[in-house]
Formats: C-alpha cells, sequence, structure tokens
C-alpha cells in the first residue's frame, strides 16, 4: 500500500478561538497569537517568515474573518474548511492538537476549501444581510403597531391590508397627534379604499384611546420609521459599492420591461444595469420567482463566477437542494436531514411563491410533488430547479422561456405513455385505445 503524498510541503494549520489563534507551521513548538490585531499581523509575519504559502483553519463563528482578509492580503493562500471535516482528532482533544491535526491533513491534500466570493462581492453581502436585519427587525415594529391598535380596538388590520401603508401610516400619525375623528382620520385614506371600503374604516377608527395604548403605538411608529432610516443608509451603501465595483465594466443595454419588485425593493437607481455588468449580460430574471432584487441577493451569496462548482449537480448540492439518501448495503433508505444556507434560502423563498401559481409551468410541478410528498418538499423541488435553471443561465448565458402549464402537463402525460408502452412491453402486453 502506498504512504499517503505530501502536497503541500509548506502548509500551516490555525485553530481559531476568540482569544487566541494556535498555528503550527512545521515547528516544534505550536505557537499562540492572540486575536487583537496586533496579533494577526504578527501571525501573518510569521508564516511569510517560515515560508509558507498555503494555510487551513475552520469557520469557527465568525473570529476567522479579519485573519483571513489579513493572510489572503499578503498573498496566502486560505483554505477555509468546514468543522466536520477535521472533527475527529486523535488523542484528548486541545487547541494545540486541533491545528496540528489541521495541518497534517492539509499537507496531505485531504481538505477542500469552503466557497469565499471576492471582496467586493463579500461586501455587497455585508450590507444586504444587514438591510434584511433592519427589515425583520421593521416587522417586528409592525407586529407591535397592530397590537397596540387592538388593545385600543381600533381595528384597521382587519380594514386595511397594510397598516404601515400609505394609508395606514398616515392615519396612525393623524392619532398620535391628537386627532380622534373618524371622518378626519378616514380622509388620510387613499381614493381606492375610500371607493370600497370607507364605511369599514370609520367603524374601525371607532376605538378607546388609552394613554399607555398609545405611548405603546407611539413608541413602535417610531421605532419603525428608525429602521426605515437605517434601511435607507443600507441602500445608499449598495449602491455606491455597487458604482465602484462596476466602473470600469462595459455597459449593458436593457431590453424590456423589468418585473416588478413587491416587497422591500431597494432604493437603488439603474439596478438592473448594475446586475448586468456585474454579470456580462446574464440576466436570471426571465426564471419564474427571481426579480432584480432576488438577482441582487443571490449575487452577493454565490458571487458571479460559478466555476467553483463544475455542474449544476455540485450548485445545488452545496445549495443543499439535492436529495439525501442514506445507503448500507442493500438497504438504501430516504432521510430527513433539515439543513440550510442563506443562499438556499434565497432559492426557497423564490419558490415558495409559485406552488399556487395557475398559470406557470413550475406551479403545476410543484402541486405535483406537494400531492405525492407534502409542501416542503414541493417547494425545495421547485427550488432545486429554479437553482438548476439559474446555473444554466449564469455559465452558458441560457435564456429561461416560460412555456406554461399547459405544454408543462402535455409532456408530462407524453411521458407517462411511454412509460406505459415500456411496462406493456416488458410484460408482453399491448395498450389499444379506448
Amino acid at each position: 500500500m502506498s504512504k499517503l503524498e505530501v502536497l503541500h510541503p509548506h502548509a500551516a494549520g490555525i485553530d481559531i478561538g476568540s482569544r487566541d489563534f494556535f498555528v503550527d507551521a512545521g515547528d516544534d513548538l505550536v505557537q499562540k497569537f492572540p486575536t487583537y490585531t496586533e496579533g494577526c499581523i504578527a501571525l501573518k509575519d510569521y508564516l511569510l517568515k517560515r515560508g509558507c504559502d498555503t494555510v487551513a483553519m475552520e469557520s469557527t463563528g465568525v473570529y476567522w474573518v479579519i485573519l483571513y482578509a489579513i493572510l489572503e492580503e499578503a498573498g496566502i493562500e486560505v483554505y477555509l474548511v468546514n468543522g466536520r471535516d477535521v472533527k475527529n482528532v486523535p488523542g484528548r482533544k486541545s487547541d494545540v492538537k486541533d491545528c496540528q491535526w489541521i495541518r497534517q491533513l492539509h499537507s496531505y491534500g485531504l481538505l477542500k476549501k469552503s466557497f469565499i466570493p471576492s471582496e467586493n462581492i463579500r461586501n455587497l453581502r455585508s450590507y444586504l444581510r444587514l438591510r434584511q436585519d433592519h427589515i425583520r427587525a421593521q416587522s417586528t415594529q409592525v407586529h407591535l403597531i397592530q397590537k397596540a391598535l387592538t388593545l385600543m380596538n381600533v381595528r384597521l388590520t382587519e380594514a386595511i391590508s397594510d397598516v404601515m401603508g400609505a394609508s395606514g401610516a398616515a392615519m396612525i400619525k393623524a392619532i398620535l397627534d391628537g386627532e380622534r375623528d373618524t371622518e378626519v382620520l378616514v380622509s388620510y385614506c387613499h381614493t381606492s379604499i375610500l371607493n370600497n371600503k370607507r364605511e369599514i374604516v370609520l367603524k374601525a377608527l371607532e376605538g378607546s384611546y388609552r394613554e399607555e395604548h398609545l405611548f405603546a403605538l407611539r413608541q413602535a411608529y417610531e421605532t419603525w420609521h428608525y429602521y426605515q432610516k437605517m434601511i435607507d443608509q443600507c441602500d445608499a451603501a449598495l449602491e455606491k459599492q455597487l458604482l465602484e465595483t462596476t466602473k470600469e465594466m462595459d455597459e449593458i443595454d436593457i431590453n424590456g420591461k423589468r418585473k416588478p419588485i413587491r416587497y422591500n425593493a431597494p432604493n437603488i437607481k439603474n439596478l438592473p444595469k448594475h446586475l448586468l455588468k456585474l454579470t456580462n449580460g446574464n440576466d436570471p430574471t426571465g426564471i419564474a420567482g427571481i426579480t432584480d432584487y432576488t438577482f441582487l441577493q443571490i449575487v452577493s451569496e454565490v458571487g458571479t463566477d460559478l466555476s467553483a462548482w463544475k455542474t449544476e449537480k455540485h450548485f445545488v448540492s452545496w445549495l443543499k437542494l439535492a436529495p439525501i439518501k442514506n445507503s448500507s448495503g442493500k438497504t438504501s433508505r430516504r432521510v430527513n436531514v433539515k439543513r440550510t444556507n442563506p443562499a438556499c434560502q434565497l432559492f426557497r423563498n423564490a419558490a415558495q411563491g409559485l406552488v399556487t401559481s395557475k398559470y406557470l409551468a413550475l406551479g403545476s410541478f410543484a402541486r405535483r410533488i406537494k400531492a405525492k410528498r407534502g409542501s416542503g418538499v414541493a417547494i425545495k423541488a421547485v427550488a432545486r430547479k429554479i437553482a438548476c435553471f439559474y446555473y444554466r443561465t449564469m455559465t452558458k448565458g441560457e435564456v429561461f422561456v416560460e412555456k406554461g402549464i399547459k405544454q408543462y402537463e402535455e409532456a408530462l402525460k407524453e411521458k407517462q405513455k411511454k412509460y406505459l408502452i415500456r411496462m406493456a412491453n416488458k410484460f408482453d402486453m399491448e395498450l389499444v385505445p379506448k
């Protein structure tokens, strides 16, 4: 039996903690560096002095981020590895043995890199994730606003669809300013509400305006506007980053009307143009469920170069959207493992709204899977299809064409017919048309 070949003779292993970095660079003794910036720079200088050209370290929390950036800037190839791949440390587990074990595995080429996008994409991702945090916090304030209104028996949530839409926000502001006349309050509504729901809104505005509930309403209303200000600042930072990233790229002409963004649309000027410049004209927004905002979020998670995944099967596997099987001997069974990542969730969100679609082929496909396996499996299956379409668009420039339910169902019937003919031939039988 041949011995393992050393592929990385100048490799180092780093165990990352909240207080210290433990480094094995092939010396007799493991070195320890504090996690302060001074320690990160000293660690980098130590590796360069030792002639290390590649380093492996676990993705522990967010402690690895600054060290990764410093080592990458110094020209050292960094392997950020999954903790599951290096967990079986021989002997008693310790920080010292961890870094030695990581270096040993890496020197033999037994570790694989985690996907890390380029710096510009990472910056976009940071702004977008922060924006999503603000949106979630803002939605909590909407619930608190609804609760305060209900405690006062002001039933706006039952009368209008969005209490913090233009009409609802205007009425709430008037209530907080001291207005109690329902006729005056209803005059702040949009004409569509006045034409269709005026009497309902008038009844909904008759409540008991108690001081303690008005106080809670004011707190939630002002906090909602605070988070809206934070979201606007994130949009400004995103626009600046996009301008900086695409300033030297070729201009792309946009043909046709873009899909409307229904919820949480970012206030970014010429967003489609920036995105198409980033992707060299490859436009996946023709895929059902993907808008420019979804496109921006996916780009911020997976980047614009999908060559890190050899095929679309590798891509959907990384997204945790591939079916999982557990085989042992002759026994093969399905396993249900709940696992996801931010990019996977984006494709799931895109698939969520297609399950009830009455016009799209993916909607018919989703309902067929849902009838057999349930809504969870159906959403995952549709998300996987969307991810495959996305991969083909970004790597091969394919343009997605929606063929509609009718053509999908005809193709499905043809497939079922071929299956019946095959089974009839297998049992030496003949199908006769009715």
